[in-house]
């Protein structure tokens, strides 16, 4: 492979990770706690797009587990999409560059 091939394909995995990068707003992920009395979602950008909480954990004495539950169920959301964000990532450049041992681009995400 050539110089100038090599920045042609650099140039088209720029462009593709920039366009897989903003279609992780419509990546979206649930994480639950609680058996399901809590669930956030969010999105790749790493958003919380919403809350739901299950109305019979509304009680002034259950304040504190309720907050332990809402952190719970973001954190999982949090990890599943950085799963699914890294996946969706790893497809739109797939085929662009050879495969090297040790090459990461996790932190272009």
């Amino acid at each position: 492979m050539n110089m100038m091939d090599m920045f042609g394909k650099m140039k088209e995995v720029q462009s593709r990770m920039k366009d897989a990068q903003e279609n992780l707003s419509a990546v979206t992920e649930t994480g639950e706690s609680g058996a399901g009395l809590v669930k956030v979602t969010v999105n790749g950008l790493k958003n919380v797009l919403k809350i739901e909480i299950d109305p019979d954990l509304i009680k002034p004495d259950d304040r504190e587990m309720l907050q332990d539950l809402i952190v719970a169920a973001t954190n999982k959301a949090m990890s599943n999409v950085e799963t699914k964000a890294r996946e969706q990532l790893r497809q739109a450049t797939e085929g662009l560059l050879p495969n090297i041992p040790g090459l990461n681009l996790d932190g272009l995400m």
